[in-house]
């Protein structure tokens, strides 16, 4: 099996997100997105960076998956928490190690920073599989539990 390499995603991979992104919330919460408000969303990432940025992970030259970072201040910590988000793995690399490779990045590149707090994503309370996978990679289940209020 080949090694997996992770890039930053370029506009050109603006269609691939978008599939993988409305994937994800299909296989995940049963959700069909809004096809033309999710590639605004993914291409808004592009054209403001502050907003994060994507990586992609790929075997072979051939695209395996994909993430999100975003950013959010800790006024505690005086640094920023890197949340991890949009995390998909094509079907035919799923257990392959695409995403531990794409999450050693992210942490690689937090710590080169220095102004990175810590690594924050979310799961679904159901997603036992996901829960190992992160839990197998240092991550620690926190004592939050979100709420939202959806305004559109």
């Amino acid at each position: 099996m080949s090694e997996i390499l992770i890039r930053d995603a370029s506009r050109a991979d603006i269609p691939r997100l978008v599939e993988w992104n409305a994937a994800m919330a299909l296989e995940t919460e049963a959700k069909t997105l809004d096809r033309a408000v999710l590639t605004r969303g993914v291409t808004r990432v592009f054209d403001e960076p502050a907003r994060g940025f994507y990586l992609i992970a790929e075997r072979g030259g051939e695209a395996a998956g994909c993430l999100l970072v975003t950013h959010e201040w800790s006024d505690w910590r005086d640094g920023d928490f890197w949340w991890i988000q949009s995390v998909y793995v094509a079907a035919h690399a799923r257990r392959g190690g695409a995403f531990r490779a794409l999450y050693a990045e992210v942490e690689r590149r937090a710590r080169a920073r220095g102004d990175v707090c810590g690594l924050r994503l979310y799961v679904e309370t159901e997603n036992a599989r996901a829960q190992a996978t992160y839990a197998g990679l240092g991550m620690q289940r926190c004592h939050y539990y979100m709420y939202e209020a959806l305004l559109r």
